[in-house]
């Protein structure tokens, strides 16, 4: 039995400004959905105009989208982590990608998710799809919080064999509850419809939490049939992944629309984003989604890295066709669903913030904090319009925008979002300013920091 943590009495920011529809609701239902490698903009809703994406983009129309939300981290199991703890990758105690191999361990049972928190606040709760957060009994869903669990543990599937899609010797990669699972041939996400739907159907008297954590338009890009018809005149690699989004898309249709048979529509919230930017890697053909304007993608604490659509739609109780523009932190979505739900206990080491506010009253809950990211040497600090990246990655064709000797990249994202040019030399004081401010971060790391470059107090 998990050795929980210290709880704390959490006081409802909905309480607190007083938001009745909210506090006098039943538990709603939360379905929270993620999805592997999108672009920036790659939906309609955000600016794409070659994308067919009619399902989420009605979900920012009957809702809220969020114009500058960040995620903890730009690869997959620490993005995960943050987003299921409501804490930094290095708080969740995952800073890099977990193995994918079986018998590996992951993120330390210790760890509250928003699994537990509504479990224990009597919610039946369920993971469909991608893991990617530890392939032991107790670092796998059923450990973590879950009353079900459907999906892969490893890092991307073929979506037809179901076997881990890396280097060999492959293998099989499919559980339900705990077992290995066979249905070879099938399209995964048509079985996560699949076993969405009966979760949905079989618990819909009840309240519960369904993380639906796509690994799609991640690589192998296998989109449907249909979708392959509908780009073909499409160049590659941007046809391939096309497809795979529009796949994706319909997918959460069915999800959606489901709601809607079942009358749950306005008893259920929907949380939609992406785990972090687009991929330019081999398997992913090179590249094949958009960042817009946003610098760079996947690997890199650019903005295309980091920056990614999100939306929270829940009929009737909160806004809808709202646009917030404040920033927001995929680690606020812990603390966001439970103030929503009215569950008062969370962890006490919880470092994100209800965006109750923010959806409600436009409140920027973050606007007087500096922001910190950390992936391998790379790190990052934004404090207000300024931001700073140490020894910065652009895995993008485009990447001789940053010089070797550009270890420390400063940028005015009110002047320059798309980080296209380096003023750290005309700036100094504030890049001095930015180290300092990294350096009271309590997992910064001095030897990253170039102090040949710079004069540090």
């Amino acid at each position: 039995m998990r050795n929980h943590k210290t709880l704390f009495l959490f006081a409802c920011t909905t309480m607190g400004l007083g938001y009745p529809s909210i506090v006098s609701a039943s538990k709603p239902n939360v379905i929270l959905i993620l999805t592997d490698d999108l672009g920036s903009i790659d939906l309609n809703c955000y600016g794409s105009n070659d994308l067919k994406t009619p399902n989420i983009d009605k979900l920012a129309d009957d809702g809220v989208r969020f114009t500058q939300y960040y995620v903890g981290s730009p690869v997959c199991s620490p993005s995960r982590a943050g987003l299921l703890t409501g804490k930094s990758p290095q708080q969740a105690g995952i800073p890099g990608n977990v193995s994918s191999l079986e018998g590996r361990s992951g993120m330390s049972p210790q760890q509250f998710t928003i699994a537990e928190i509504l479990k224990e606040a009597g919610y039946t709760t369920g993971h469909v799809g991608k893991w990617h957060l530890g392939y032991t009994p107790e670092t796998m869903p059923l450990g973590q919080g879950f009353d079900y669990s459907f999906g892969h543990m490893g890092g991307c599937i073929d979506n037809y064999s179901h076997f881990y899609y890396w280097q060999g010797p492959n293998s099989h990669d499919l559980w339900e509850n705990g077992t290995r699972y066979y249905r070879d041939g099938e399209y995964f996400p048509d079985l996560m419809v699949e076993k969405a739907t009966s979760f949905i159907k079989q618990n819909k008297d009840e309240s519960f939490f369904l993380y639906l954590a796509y690994n799609t338009p991640h690589y192998p890009m296998q989109p449907t049939a249909k979708w392959r018809d509908y780009y073909k005149d499409l160049s590659t690699p941007r046809r391939e992944y096309a497809g795979f989004v529009s796949s994706t898309d319909e997918s959460i249709g069915e999800i959606i629309n489901l709601l809607d048979e079942e009358n749950l529509r306005e008893k259920t919230i929907v949380i939609f984003l992406s785990d972090h930017g687009h991929s330019y890697e081999e398997r992913a053909k090179g590249g094949g989604g958009n960042a817009g304007p946003y610098r760079s993608g996947k690997f890199s604490l650019f903005e295309g890295g980091l920056r990614v659509p999100a939306i929270i739609r829940w009929t009737n109780r909160i806004p809808e066709g709202v646009t917030i523009d404040g920033i927001s932190l995929s680690m606020d979505i812990l603390p966001t669903i439970a103030d929503l739900c009215g569950v008062n206990n969370i962890p006490e080491d919880v470092e994100g913030k209800s965006m109750v506010p923010l959806i409600f009253e436009g409140h920027d809950i973050h606007s007087d904090e500096i922001l910190y990211w950390q992936f391998g040497d790379q790190w990052a600090v934004r404090k207000g319009e300024w931001k700073l990246i140490g020894n910065p990655r652009d895995p993008s064709p485009e990447n001789d925008l940053v010089f070797p000797g550009d270890q420390l990249f400063l940028s005015n994202l009110l002047m320059d979002v798309s980080e296209s040019i380096n003023i750290a030399n005309e700036y100094p004081d504030k890049v001095n300013e930015l180290i300092k401010s990294y350096l009271k971060w309590e997992f910064s790391v001095k030897e990253n920091i170039p102090v040949h470059k710079v004069i540090v107090e």
